[in-house]
């Protein structure tokens, strides 16, 4: 894969080697990186039924920032729901100084999803995106009629603050790439000459001999038809991995050209620069496809922190330090010197990306919270460099593949049928949350020794040479949780389609 910008980025900063998401799954991890806060706190996924309140969104990051001299911007993809109504409440808008995005997923063709696009002169998702990021920084870029501005253009005597949102590579967008004229030659021929193997540990549906999960637990006969790289053939998955491959490329050229444009406008000695990513995927190792667990493949994302005022001697370093993208928002803030405020679970990175070997967590916390009619179990884990603790709970969903047989035969609108949210539906969620921690039981654990198998592939939790170290990570989830939690009620409105018939969950 050709990502010379961003392995630029890494070897000219800080590259975390041990970064993690909290939820591995977009909405979630993406209000959580806005918070600073864990879902267990923030209380919004898809299945919620709920947006994130007014007040919550008073203390994220760019509300902050703005409050506090900076000229923000906002580009690509919004996929949280914020304020009453969620994404069509317009308070994300409002938040920003500049505004070019859409809400939900782009496509790779976003004018064909988003009105707000059409004056780019671009038609796919990277190049879109680039024009706007042009706009904002550059005074005498051209002037996109569908952005939103609180002010012309940015204030040269103010810092700023900008946010860039890829819904690439993300299947919902390379599914609908066409090699259509108009695409860049990256889009088009770029590693279609080579032989693409399968991911190691890759097992397709008819080779599963023993399923990683029990099947009461994962069912995977439910999962969405996107995740589903362990049905088709092998023709189709190289056909998905080359497009994933175009569209991190096509990521890479903007990063290249953004680093070439702050040095162009003389920004480049202080603009900060932070790379990461809301989650990872399974494409058919160990019988997976898809997100929403506890995994490596789905948690372990690239942190990557530029900052042109390290010294030399401390830059294009590794650090295989815990952290966690809830960790971003405090240290933009620190950086900034601002100070941050009490709603924030994150820590502070900033020493670490300037070369302190002091750490600033023993272990890790993740959850998966987004257990629906689509068959993933809820789950959490706990984590140090060496080990990790998996624990699930019983799978009561109902069936999606039922619910859409159901649909047919009724008329009933597919879409309508697995998407729509109700009332009852927070109810359940938020018993996810409450229920471990009034002594609901696993039904399922497991332990891998990361350290020599990082792939996650021997469950060692019925050994009893390792009973030691599950005892001790048993406990140190009991006390990751609660601190997940946090105190008082979630900061978020009602937010289903009761209330909103055409709201988007």
């Amino acid at each position: 894969m050709q990502t010379p910008h961003i392995d630029k980025l890494a070897n000219n900063g800080t590259l975390f080697t041990n970064a993690h998401v909290t939820s591995a799954i977009c909405t979630p991890s993406r209000i959580s990186i806005l918070l600073s806060q864990y879902e267990r706190k923030h209380g919004v996924n898809f299945n919620s039924g709920t947006s994130v309140s007014d007040t919550a969104w008073k203390n994220s990051y760019p509300v902050i920032m703005r409050n506090n001299g900076y000229y923000t911007g906002w580009i690509g993809k919004n996929h949280a729901p914020i304020g009453k109504g969620g994404y069509n409440s317009g308070l994300m808008e409002k938040s920003f100084d500049y505004w070019y995005a859409g809400h939900g997923h782009l496509g790779f063709y976003p004018k064909d999803n988003h009105d707000i696009f059409n004056d780019a002169i671009a038609f796919t998702q990277p190049e879109i995106i680039n024009e706007g990021v042009d706009e904002f920084l550059d005074p005498n870029a051209r002037k996109l009629k569908g952005a939103l501005h609180f002010l012309e253009e940015r204030p040269s005597d103010k810092p700023f603050m900008l946010s860039i949102n890829f819904n690439l590579p993300h299947g919902a967008s390379t599914s609908t790439m066409k090699q259509k004229d108009s695409d860049d030659t990256i889009y088009k021929t770029l590693y279609r000459d080579l032989e693409i193997p399968l991911h190691k540990n890759y097992i397709a549906k008819a080779d599963i001999k023993t399923p990683k999960l029990p099947e009461n637990l994962l069912h995977v006969e439910d999962r969405q038809t996107g995740y589903n790289y362990v049905d088709t053939p092998p023709k189709d998955l190289k056909e998905r991995y080359i497009r994933e491959l175009q569209a991190m490329t096509g990521i890479d050229r903007l990063v290249g050209n953004l680093t070439a444009k702050l040095k162009a406008l003389k920004l480049h000695k202080n603009t900060i620069i932070i790379f990461t990513s809301d989650h990872g995927l399974f494409g058919g190792q160990q019988g997976l496809g898809g997100k929403a667990l506890c995994y490596e493949q789905t948690t372990h994302v690239p942190i990557i922190i530029f900052n042109p005022n390290t010294p030399k001697k401390n830059r294009g370093k590794k650090s295989d330090a815990l952290v966690q993208t809830i960790d971003i928002a405090p240290t933009m803030l620190e950086m900034a010197g601002i100070k941050k405020p009490s709603s924030f679970q994150g820590k502070d990175i900033s020493n670490l990306a300037n070369g302190d070997k002091k750490e600033v967590r023993d272990y890790v916390f993740t959850e998966n919270l987004w257990s629906t009619h689509f068959g993933n179990p809820r789950c959490e884990s706990v984590q140090n460099k060496e080990w990790k603790y998996i624990r699930y709970y019983k799978n009561n969903n109902f069936s999606a593949t039922k619910e859409i047989k159901y649909a047919k035969e009724l008329g009933i609108p597919v879409n309508e049928m697995l998407y729509n949210m109700h009332d009852p539906g927070i109810a359940v969620y938020r018993d996810y949350i409450d229920a471990p921690l009034n002594n609901e039981q696993p039904v399922y654990e497991e332990l891998y020794h990361l350290k020599e198998d990082p792939a996650e592939l021997h469950n060692l939790v019925n050994k009893q040479d390792h009973a030691e170290v599950l005892n001790t990570l048993r406990a140190q989830w009991k006390i990751e949780i609660t601190q997940a939690r946090g105190t008082g009620k979630a900061e978020v409105f009602r937010y289903t389609n009761d209330l909103y018939p055409k709201g988007k969950h």
